[in-house]
């Protein structure tokens, strides 16, 4: 793993997850059900939860939402999911937190957006509603400041403060000033009223990979607060994984961020996973934590006009990640392990050696054969047309033989 300097913040305990302080940085994740529809919820939660998401977010948006969520709560129990879950306030939290005890109590953590809670003079008394149920219900608090529902208030007095100067700063850069400002007068308030530093997170997203670097390299220039990183809005497909990719890694290189989200735009039907999954592998890419073996394999050229190894590559993936569920609490540390399917006989057997357990299997013209490497010592050549299941069955025998707890 890593051994970058990591900025020490100030851990907080969401449900039985540890997020700063030097703990391992946490993935999170948030439903697209109607909260309202316990079981389509609870259904989505157990998901994202058995893909590896850490932390969950559910919308609580309406009363129906608020009602739904201590029966949410209790099925999870039930079933034997224990993730921690986090309510997303807007507009109303007050109101809902108030009427709604049960929904106060089940929840790990609340959401708030300072942008969000208020309009003019009900901004204060609400911000300071929600802070009080947190206290009293012994709840931390991530204050989650997003560059489109930025709090006019502290914006307008920062353009005033600006137009003061001689040499009056961009909109852009009064804005970002905003949105870091935002969070902190937030947090401090927060304290003020009697909620812990240990209770806060905070959280300052926009859309922009430049300018979400900038403003988090402030905010973590300025407090020790606990930092939840993530892209708002990142979009879909690629474009939304290469911004996010790019943005967090720069900022967790620097050691700023306790927890991520990545905020994929879905395609139509596909699972919500995807954004965990996409989590956990930046951070094991960039080696700060490791959550499935990682395979490696070569792109292809001209020497692998066949399409096989493409697909022996996908399926061990595939095969690994989906195994990982049971193999997590089985084969202590085999989420470190390091798998090379390669393509053909130029990097192959120098992959394959290198990696935990790897296989070179024949380019166009090559002899129809398949070395397997074992901790860099050739143990079998597999040939003929079984080779992807006799494969297959030798990661599974390895994997038994060192990282079974007899190992």
């Amino acid at each position: 793993m890593s051994t970058r300097l990591r900025k020490i913040t100030q851990q907080v305990l969401v449900g039985n997850v540890k997020v700063g302080g030097g703990a391992p940085i946490v993935v999170q994740s948030m439903t697209n059900t109607d909260t309202a529809n316990v079981n389509a919820t609870v259904k989505q939660i157990i998901e994202l939860a058995t893909a590896g998401s850490e932390l969950v977010r559910i919308t609580v948006n309406s009363e129906e939402a608020a009602q739904a969520v201590s029966s949410i709560k209790a099925q999870l129990i039930a079933q034997h999911c224990s993730v921690p879950i986090v309510g997303d306030f807007h507009f109303n939290g007050h109101k809902l937190l108030e009427k709604y005890p049960d929904c106060a109590a089940a929840l790990d953590k609340y959401r708030i957006n300072p942008g969000n809670v208020g309009r003019g003079k009900a901004r204060d008394p609400q911000f300071q509603q929600m802070i009080e149920f947190a206290c009293q219900y012994n709840k931390p608090v991530r204050i989650g400041v997003n560059g489109g529902s930025l709090d006019q208030a502290v914006l307008t007095r920062l353009l005033d403060e600006n137009r003061q100067l001689t040499q009056p700063e961009p909109l852009a850069a009064v804005a970002r000033k905003a949105i870091v400002l935002s969070a902190l007068e937030s947090a401090a308030k927060a304290e003020e009223i009697g909620l812990g530093k240990d209770k806060i997170i905070l959280s300052c997203k926009i859309s922009n990979v430049q300018e979400l670097i900038s403003i988090y390299e402030d905010l973590a220039s300025r407090c020790d607060y606990a930092l939840h990183l993530g892209l708002t809005e990142a979009g879909m497909g690629s474009k939304g994984i290469v911004s996010s990719a790019a943005a967090l890694s720069v900022l967790m290189q620097q050691g700023i961020g306790d927890t991520i989200r990545i905020s994929l735009t879905p395609e139509p039907g596909a699972s919500r996973t995807q954004e965990v999954i996409v989590g956990q592998e930046i951070l094991q890419t960039m080696g700060f934590r490791a959550f499935t073996p990682m395979v490696i394999s070569c792109p292809g050229c001209g020497r692998t006009t066949s399409d096989y190894f493409q697909k022996l590559a996908l399926n061990i993936q595939t095969y690994l990640r989906d195994q990982m569920p049971i193999w997590r609490t089985k084969y202590a540390g085999v989420e470190s392990m390091e798998v090379a399917v390669m393509g053909c006989v130029v990097n192959g057997p120098g992959e394959s050696k290198n990696a935990n357990i790897g296989i070179s299997l024949p380019g166009t013209g090559e002899s129809p054969v398949a070395p397997v490497y074992e901790d860099g010592e050739k143990t079998v050549t597999l040939k003929g047309d079984h080779i992807a299941e006799e494969f297959q069955a030798i990661v599974e025998r390895y994997i038994e033989s060192h990282y079974g707890k007899a190992a």
